[in-house]
């Protein structure tokens, strides 16, 4: 008996977008739609974009605009049309009546693709509850939205038998997952708080998705984290330990990338992620310095880091990608510019680094005498250590500390 291969095809989708007199980066936000359709596994044929003064209250669109898409959908066998918004509940449902096909929009997307990336346990649920209180407003008096049997993009996640439970199995069900995400945090919160109190120098890697905050981790730590020119591909936290001069210590950590108009729900529900970086002693912010829209980009993680009350945290721009750069503008100081892939990035990288934390921590000159020499394998750990010279048993010891450290020098003063 021949067996019969079954072969899921990509959805076949439009994208739709309203652009009001009053909309930023609006060019820039099409384009990352895109992105992010393809990201999800979607097939992404045309892209339509109408000029409004406001959005029609009932069906985003005017009436004239949606005729012309409903002819589009059946001319091009579309499966799914992608809003460039987010839509109300009613705006949702009129439109999937109205255009007889799935209609998503972005914020639903951008769940669809956390629920993909999301590894960790913590992550799932954080995914699982954002899910939930985004569709609870939207369960019911829905046709085609509660009925995707098909699945597709836009439906991964709770799931169907999850998501057509009545109101009050959903807040049942979010109050459960707050609970434990209330025990992972207490957890995590822990195990920050020994962080925060180590003595180890901290970096935190920060950056539009995609900038290739990975690659950077990769090249510093020579470990195999995940890394793709993809949207969204990191979404865990996840922190290394590096060796940046002798024994001097440093802990890495790489966190989600950040995105314009990122659903406020996600803002909330990775804010734990986010918060792996508040308490860190450096910043670097990744830029893609290929990209066209990297100055909106930088923009973006800066209004973010204010939100976040993270600015004051000192912060070295790497301009990464700057082999396939044509222009680049640069309005982040200090900075570096490079091409993570290049091999000569690693070392560079680490003396940029270096000269960084020169710049924030304290120099100092001291005599040790040879007897309490041995201190100084502790000393290496916490400082960065220049030149060493003997003289009549006594070794002159320069180099640079952090201020909450300095205390440390007290003990070898000969």
């Amino acid at each position: 008996m021949a067996m019969t291969e079954t072969k899921t095809e990509q959805e076949r989708v439009i994208l739709l977008g309203v652009a009001l007199q009053t909309s930023e980066n609006f060019d820039m936000s099409m384009e990352e739609l895109a992105s992010l359709a393809k990201t999800a596994g979607a097939m992404v044929i045309d892209s339509y974009v109408q000029k409004r003064d406001k959005y029609d209250s009932k069906t985003f669109i005017g009436s004239g605009k949606l005729e012309e898409i409903k002819a589009i959908i059946d001319a091009e066998e579309i499966d799914t049309v992608v809003v460039n918004n987010r839509l109300t509940p009613r705006q949702n449902s009129n439109l999937e009546t109205a255009l007889e096909v799935k209609v998503i929009d972005r914020m639903q997307l951008i769940l669809d693709i956390f629920a993909m990336r999301a590894r960790s346990h913590e992550g799932k649920l954080q995914v699982h509850l954002a899910q939930l209180k985004y569709m609870l407003p939207r369960l019911v008096g829905q046709g085609i939205m509660l009925s995707r049997q098909a699945g597709g993009i836009g439906s991964r996640g709770p799931g169907e038998s999850q998501l057509e439970l009545n109101r009050r199995s959903i807040r049942h069900q979010i109050s459960d997952i707050e609970r434990q995400l209330a025990v992972v945090e207490k957890n995590r919160q822990t195990i920050r708080d020994r962080r925060i109190q180590s003595e180890t120098f901290k970096i935190g890697l920060i950056g539009y998705t995609n900038a290739g905050k990975s690659t950077i981790m990769n090249v510093l730590t020579d470990d195999g984290q995940y890394e793709a020119n993809e949207l969204f591909a990191t979404l865990d936290a996840t922190t290394k330990q590096i060796y940046l001069q002798n024994q001097f210590k440093a802990t890495l950590t790489d966190t989600v990338g950040f995105i314009q108009d990122l659903p406020t729900e996600l803002v909330a529900a990775f804010k734990s992620t986010l918060e792996e970086s508040r308490h860190v002693d450096l910043l670097l912010h990744v830029i893609d310095a290929s990209d066209p829209n990297h100055s909106e980009q930088e923009k973006v993680v800066l209004d973010i880091l204010k939100d976040l009350e993270m600015l004051d945290i000192p912060r070295l721009a790497i301009y990464n990608k700057m082999d396939q750069a044509t222009s680049l503008t640069a309005t982040a100081f200090p900075n570096v510019r490079l091409s993570a892939k290049n091999p000569e990035s690693r070392s560079l990288l680490r003396r940029i680094i270096i000269d960084h934390i020169r710049d924030l921590y304290l120099p100092f000159s001291i005599k040790v005498h040879q007897d309490k020499a041995y201190k100084l394998y502790d000393l290496n750990k916490v400082a960065l250590l220049d030149a060493y010279s003997f003289e009549d048993e006594v070794e002159e010891i320069s180099g640079y500390i952090s201020p909450k450290q300095k205390w440390r020098l007290e003990e070898l003063y000969d």
